[in-house]
């Protein structure tokens, strides 16, 4: 879980990308200087940008700063996950956008998109509806598309702060290496007994001193985090088919009622009436 900086290479003579990728399988922390603008359309997922980690449901719209570590938004849960993503150049922000005064509410829209934002509404609908057109129309409309696109989310009040503070690379390599060790270790043990004694001593804290700094940096508590894990990771087996009460002590849940009880405060939706939708809309697009 260590943070990868992510090389982006671009087409030659074009500012952006715009494609869908195939992240399923990977499962890491990243960064690029580049500013990122993604659509992920899911039946349920979590975002985590910066130090912000929060669920979403059917689809979610983000602009990521550039430098700001994030991971992908499936979070290792494979369902029908469909991505749009767009990344811009660092000089085109730099020498284009920032240049152009016309260009001042797209600058202050970028100027706190460190912090992760997330549009939802119309804004998001409008949006989308024109990433898609975007894909198949020539090299300049698709860049007037784009200009058009930060315009309407700079003017949009349909947003969402994720972070308070700025949580870009440098922040994260003075800090987060300790949040790299927890997360290895939750990766390894959620299916165990994850024992927060155990990690505040792999991290060199008291267990007192590792609770607060763990609750300062997830804004959830260590028992919440690893349980949230549990949970998503349960989301993936029962898109596999297995059964309820197999997947409930294959994530670590020594209690069926209990998982029962959980997966709905978090998920909405009991397993089996998650499975029997999710798994429908899969053999039945």
């Amino acid at each position: 879980m260590k943070i990868q900086k992510e090389i982006i290479e671009f087409e030659e003579g074009k500012s952006f990308k715009l494609f869908s990728p195939s992240l399923k399988n990977c499962f890491f922390w990243h960064y690029h200087p580049e500013t990122e603008l993604v659509y992920v359309e899911a039946s349920n997922g979590i975002r985590h940008v910066g130090k912000n980690i929060s669920d979403f449901k059917d689809s979610d719209l983000l602009l990521i700063g550039s430098n700001v570590p994030h991971l992908n938004f499936d979070y290792k849960i494979q369902t029908e996950c469909k991505q749009l993503v767009l990344q811009m150049r660092e000089n085109f922000i730099q020498d284009f956008i920032f240049s152009v005064p016309e260009f001042d509410r797209i600058k202050k829209l970028l100027d706190r998109s460190y912090l992760g934002l997330s549009f939802s509404g119309e804004t998001k609908h409008r949006v989308v509806e024109k990433l898609q057109r975007m894909k198949d129309e020539n090299t300049f409309a698709s860049f007037m598309g784009l200009i058009e696109i930060l315009q309407i989310l700079a003017q949009s009040d349909e947003v969402k702060e994720l972070n308070t503070e700025d949580t870009r690379i440098k922040w994260f390599l003075n800090d987060k290496i300790r949040m790299g060790t927890i997360y290895d270790y939750i990766h390894e043990n959620y299916d165990k007994a994850p024992n927060v004694n155990v990690i505040a001593g792999n991290v060199n804290l008291s267990t007192p001193a590792f609770c607060r700094y763990f609750k300062k940096q997830t804004n959830m508590t260590f028992t919440d985090f690893v349980n949230n894990y549990r949970i998503n990771q349960a989301k993936l087996l029962l898109l596999q088919n297995s059964g309820i009460t197999e997947v409930c002590f294959q994530v670590g849940f020594e209690s069926l009622s209990y998982f029962n009880k959980l997966f709905k405060k978090y998920i909405g939706e009991t397993p089996s009436a998650f499975k029997k939708k999710h798994l429908s809309k899969i053999a039945h697009p």
